[in-house]
């Protein structure tokens, strides 16, 4: 098992020096083509994760809302990257990786925008939701259904199935870690409790499908998120006098010219990068498939609620990892953690004692938990890209609860490798296709705009752009709702 994971690290090392000047370049460029659309827009971003899905004639919503949209992204968003991926970064790189996540969040946060307008643009109706994502925009939007197709299997193997896998160890780690600080010996038999514990909660819940997730995502992520920001809140008050520090730590040794001279600038980027990335999930092509699940008047709108997610993620939820660390251990690198939640958990168990360690285990319980939903409908999105058919759905939902087992119980470091590798695939072939077909969301953009101009609330009508084709959900019977809510205000 050593020798695969250093295999696979040997691999990754590398690659993701590559992808990080990849990632750069495109990001920059999109952001550059959107006229820098994540900082101009932010005020937008709040009004329109606030939209009401439309409703059917017995009363109830057609499809989801964008904030229930925007929950089940951050419930997947919101999970290990936050909390050992963050702890990983700084133990790989020091604390100028933090910086490197924030302006990954910037930059990255246009290929957002651009992946879930598309999946709004060429999203398909599936009994009461929408479906849609990269393999739908691919097939849709450049004619490729081959190449559809391949994302789709790639994303299901690599993303949806090992991300999930990661998910459940962390859990494990975590509460398993919270158990021996408070005295247990043995964590052997707790190891397979929890594993069964969270095969048969998630299984309950994705079972019932896409509405259900966002059910317990609508609920449950805005607690959480609460949660651990009162108890970062609590940790840097108690070592207030490290902040300006920990600050400071951030910002110098980010560009650290000793680091530079030695080899270590560009392995701290590339942990910044990573890190960051399995995070926010950003141009990975994973939050198009819930985004396009949203009922809204204008794809532009929910482009822009996932722009919000991704700095609700980076710059809010990872942030407040980085400072209960950096307050607690000045020097993280002195604190001998591995690459997964240990130096967080060592953070909050040096400052609450006991009580830190569990709090934490119950937080990454949760957000783990959620993640592994999110994970879920990401993935449901793309098998349903092959068959609509209700028995395939609900046996790819058995299939990821047998994942969740099994991540429950291996290693965290392969878990971690896995993961690692599965996203320079995924990202490197999704930010290829959005690349390409920039073009689109950049006329959805402007259409946007014009409406905003007019004061109105801006509403999408296929006809409106009939250079675009292969849309389905945008005729005017499908958006009539919205256009009678604008007439009336």
């Amino acid at each position: 098992m050593d020798e695969l994971v250093e295999t696979l690290e040997a691999i990754e090392d590398p690659a993701w020096m590559v992808f990080g000047v990849i990632i750069g370049v495109v990001t920059l460029i999109l952001s550059f083509r959107t006229r820098v659309v994540q900082l101009r827009h932010l005020p937008n971003m709040f009004r329109a994760i606030t939209d009401s899905a439309q409703k059917d004639a017995s009363g109830r919503a057609r499809s989801l809302s964008a904030f229930q949209a925007f929950t089940v992204t951050a419930s997947a968003r919101v999970g290990t990257g936050n909390i050992a991926g963050v702890s990983g970064a700084i133990a790989m790189g020091g604390a100028g990786a933090v910086f490197w996540m924030w302006t990954m969040a910037l930059f990255t946060a246009a290929a957002s925008f651009i992946e879930s307008t598309l999946a709004q643009l060429y999203k398909t109706r599936r009994f009461d939701t929408f479906k849609g994502g990269p393999a739908y925009y691919i097939e849709r939007g450049l004619g490729a259904r081959w190449a559809g197709v391949a994302f789709a299997v790639i994303f299901i193997f690599c993303f949806a199935l090992s991300f999930t896998s990661l998910q459940a160890n962390t859990i494990v780690d975590t509460v398993t870690g919270a158990a021996e600080t408070a005295g247990m010996e043995d964590t052997g038999t707790l190891t397979w409790v929890l594993a069964g514990l969270l095969v048969l909660m998630a299984g309950v819940i994705v079972i019932g499908g896409l509405r259900q997730v966002a059910r317990v995502a609508q609920n449950v992520v805005p607690i959480m998120a609460t949660l651990y920001l009162i108890l970062g809140i609590v940790v840097v008050v108690l070592n207030i006098d490290q902040l300006p520090g920990a600050i400071a730590s951030i910002l110098g040794e980010a560009f650290n010219i000793q680091a530079a001279a030695g080899g270590a600038f560009g392995a701290m980027i590339a942990a910044g990068i990573q890190r960051g990335m399995l995070s926010n999930e950003a141009g990975m092509g994973s939050v198009p498939n819930v985004a396009a699940t949203a009922d809204v008047s204008h794809p532009t709108k929910q482009g822009l609620v996932q722009t919000l997610g991704v700095y609700f993620d980076t710059w809010l939820i990872c942030t407040i990892t980085a400072f209960i660390i950096l307050v607690t251990f000045p020097d993280p690198v002195e604190a001998d953690a591995s690459v997964g939640a240990e130096l967080t958990q060592g953070a909050l168990e040096e400052t609450l004692g006991v009580f830190g360690a569990v709090a934490l285990a119950v937080i990454i319980f949760l957000v783990a938990f959620t993640s592994i939903l999110g994970n879920y409908s990401y993935g449901e999105a793309n098998v349903l890209f092959f068959s609509r058919s209700e028995t395939v759905r609900k046996i790819f939902a058995v299939v990821l609860t047998g994942v969740v087992f099994i991540g429950a119980t291996i290693e965290v470091d392969l878990a971690w490798a896995i993961a690692g590798l599965a996203m320079i695939v995924i990202a490197l072939f999704n930010l290829i296709v959005i690349s390409l077909m920039a073009p689109q969301a950049l006329k959805l953009l402007r259409h946007y705009e014009q409406q905003r101009a007019q004061g109105l609330d801006p509403v999408f009508l296929d006809e409106d752009l009939p250079e675009l084709e292969n849309i389905e959900c945008w005729g005017r019977e499908d958006v009539q709702d919205f256009l009678d809510a604008r007439q009336r205000n």
